[in-house]
């Protein structure tokens, strides 16, 4: 693909009276509702410049119209989008992880965060994976691939475009080998764990970088303990509370694919004894827990996300509060409660609003011990709120005296 570089050629985008607002503050996306009109041709996917009403430069991005989202910002300089481009950016995404988090497997590219909207990039060793989300970024794919390669020469790199938010683009969902062919079942470590990765059919890229940190602080809370691990997909929480002293753990999942790469998990580490999986609907689970009076030291919650848009809060709101509400009434005087949403519509005080309510219908005292976000490789932009999406509180349960 040839460079956008003659800016006298490329559609302008020109907002409305005080609509560049957000975008000067380092806000990245441009909605439908906030342009004026587009001055001259263009094709969806295009890189444009972004003009205030007063004809000042602010910007350049793609375009889709089909969108609400009309505008993703690339750069708020009169540069070239071209493989340089790509470059730079990636090799400053990168010089920021190696700074702060294991590299061996980490998120090396989280889109608006690292200033390349719809582009995610995860590193399972020497194995990539990358999801391009947006019309506008899936054109320069075989740009960004070529730069992957040449900046960490991997042994391979899998494409997971098999979500439903590309056909909002325009775009069909689909997955593949784009360099080497590789078993898609990669073996990583985290926190001194082993941990095999699905690639090709695990969750999002085939694991859950961003709650590596959260995992880590499990340390204290579960020595002795018997823990109940609820949506345990490939059993990493689990993992690490027996890595650091718990006594007994259930882990419970839907999928029964993420529970064969559980166990397997648990038999790498050593930990099968110690381990007991169950499939089934965590909702249900925890309600015939409750009526038999099962009680644990801790439970952790870490669902799939149950606010997908904006216009599922009210239902996610319930769905949080049943199954807190249910683990708060569990938990031994003295226990700990670990709650997770990645509900991007959930925000953090929304959510500590969710658990207190849950913990007043359960007549318990909760003491925060910390709240958290994602891990350091999902990096959160203040200019941008929707970069923080994971929230995960651990509380310290206790009974009224």
């Amino acid at each position: 693909m040839a460079p956008y570089s003659k800016i006298d050629t490329m559609a302008k985008v020109i907002l409305k009276k005080k609509e560049h607002i957000d975008v000067v503050r380092g806000f990245p996306w441009v909605y439908d509702n906030e342009i004026e009109r587009i001055e001259g041709n263009f094709s969806p996917g295009d890189v444009v410049d972004i003009y205030d009403i007063t004809n000042t430069f602010l910007g350049r991005g793609y375009i889709n119209p089909k969108s609400k989202i009309t505008v993703r910002v690339l750069t708020r300089k009169e540069e070239e989008i071209d493989k340089e481009f790509f470059f730079k950016r990636i090799i400053q995404a990168w010089e920021y992880r190696k700074k702060l988090v294991d590299t061996r497997s980490c998120r090396i590219v989280f889109g608006e965060a690292d200033m390349l909207p719809g582009l995610i990039v995860d590193k399972f060793e020497d194995i990539l994976v990358i999801q391009t989300l947006a019309l506008g970024i899936d054109r320069f794919k075989d740009i960004i691939v070529e730069v992957l390669d040449e900046i960490f020469q991997p042994r391979g790199i899998y494409e997971r475009n098999d979500v439903p938010v590309r056909e909002v683009e325009g775009l069909p969902q689909k997955k593949g080998f784009l360099k080497g062919v590789f078993d898609t079942k990669v073996e990583i470590e985290e926190n001194g764990l082993k941990l095999i990765v699905d690639v090709e059919n695990g969750q999002k890229t085939g694991y859950f970088l961003d709650q590596r940190e959260n995992r880590n602080a499990l340390k204290g809370i579960v020595d002795g303990a018997e823990v109940l691990d609820a949506f345990c997909y490939t059993g990493s929480f689990a993992l690490h509370a027996v890595k650091f002293g718990a006594k007994k753990v259930i882990a419970i999942d839907s999928s029964a694919p993420a529970l064969e790469l559980a166990k397997k998990n648990a038999e790498l580490n050593g930990f099968e004894e110690k381990i007991e999986f169950i499939e089934g609907n965590v909702f249900d689970i925890l309600r015939d827990f409750y009526k038999s009076g099962r009680v644990f030291d801790v439970i952790i919650l870490d669902p799939p996300a149950f606010a997908k848009t904006q216009r599922h809060i009210e239902g996610a709101i319930r769905g949080y509060k049943e199954i807190n509400l249910r683990a708060i009434k569990m938990i031994r005087d003295g226990g700990f409660l670990v709650t997770c949403s990645c509900s991007q519509h959930i925000t953090p005080e929304i959510f500590q609003r969710i658990i207190d309510s849950a913990r007043i219908d359960a007549n318990k005292i909760l003491r925060l011990v910390e709240f958290r976000t994602q891990a350091k490789d999902h990096p959160i932009l203040l200019s941008y709120p929707e970069s923080l999406y994971l929230k995960c509180g651990i509380y310290q349960v206790l009974r009224k005296s």
